[in-house]
Formats: C-alpha cells, sequence, structure tokens
C-alpha cells in the first residue's frame, strides 16, 4: 500500500481495493485461517475511516502456520523493523507475538494475539464472513473491534473510536 486508503460510501468497491492492496487475495488462495482485525475489519464493518496497512489474528496450529508462510513467501515478507530483511518463518509465527511485515502488496501485521492474550479461536464467536470481491473474508465484528481499540488505548486507536462507535449506532438506527 502506498499510502492511505480512504473508505467512501461504496465499502464494497473499497475493500475490493484493500484485498488487492494488501494481501488478502493471497491468504484466501493459501487456505490461510485468519481474521481481519484492525482498520480494515472497521472498513468491512462499513466505517469510514483511512488504514494503510492489513492486520490479521492468524490461527496458530503448524499446519495453518505452514499456509501462511507460504502465502507471506510469495509476497516476500520481510520483517520490516529489522533493517536485515529477515523473513519470517514457522518459528516466529507459532508464538503469540506479533510479525510485523513489509510484503510487495503493502505492510501485512500478522497477530499471534490480540487483546491481552486473546486468541484466534477465542474470538471466532465475534466474527463474521462476508463475501467481498468473490472472496470469503471472516472479520471482527464492530462490537469485538470497539473492545479491542478501548483495550488497546492507543492514540490511533483512541482516534477510531469515534468513528467505530458512530457506525455502530447508524447501524443499530436501522
Amino acid at each position: 500500500v502506498d499510502g492511505p486508503v480512504r473508505c467512501s460510501t461504496n465499502v464494497k468497491g473499497v475493500v475490493h481495493v484493500i484485498i488487492e492492496l494488501a494481501g488478502l487475495g493471497v491468504l484466501v488462495r493459501h487456505e490461510v485461517e485468519f481474521v481481519v482485525v484492525g482498520g480494515v475489519a472497521a472498513v468491512i464493518n462499513g466505517a469510514p475511516i483511512t488504514t494503510s496497512d492489513l492486520d490479521i489474528l492468524h490461527r496458530r496450529t503448524p499446519e495453518n502456520v505452514r499456509r501462511l508462510v507460504a502465502a507471506v513467501t510469495e509476497i516476500d515478507a520481510t520483517f520490516r523493523t529489522d533493517p536485515r530483511k529477515i523473513r519470517p518463518n514457522e518459528s516466529h509465527l507459532l508464538g503469540p507475538g506479533h510479525a510485523l511485515l513489509q510484503t510487495t502488496l503493502g505492510v501485512l501485521d500478522s497477530l499471534g494475539t490480540i487483546e491481552t492474550n486473546t486468541t484466534y479461536e477465542d474470538v471466532l464467536v465475534d466474527t463474521f464472513v462476508t463475501e467481498v470481491a468473490g472472496l470469503s473474508i471472516r472479520a471482527l465484528t464492530l462490537e469485538r473491534l470497539i473492545k479491542v481499540k478501548e483495550q488497546a488505548g492507543r492514540p490511533k486507536d483512541l482516534r477510531m473510536l469515534p468513528e467505530l462507535r458512530a457506525t455502530l449506532a447508524e447501524r443499530n438506527r436501522r
């Protein structure tokens, strides 16, 4: 992603662009089990926010991590905070940490856990699957995303909360 992607009223169209830029299609093609969290999850939920990366919470089973490694290898992923340009391997992705990656398609943060120690399996109850541009994408619900952002408490998360809450309120009025 060369810069922020702005959501408009045409959420499906914008998400289609994000999918192409952020590599969701690669992950789906490799059958990686993941949940979209963060800004792209907000966009999928209809929030008019700006994002420039893709955050996913991946399932940490050996089989899934092998598929994830194959997917990120295809998009030439390296750890973006390490000047040695280290490529992620299974040992990096099996644990609860965050793999902050730069890829040929943009920034991808592959998270082993969110919140305090919440895993892929833990959040499944708070996700939904939607089809966007022919891809089945699992994303965090808006309600759970708000809780995640509140707990994170970082300035960028707190700045997103008013838009997320307004989107939820609008949805609840319908």
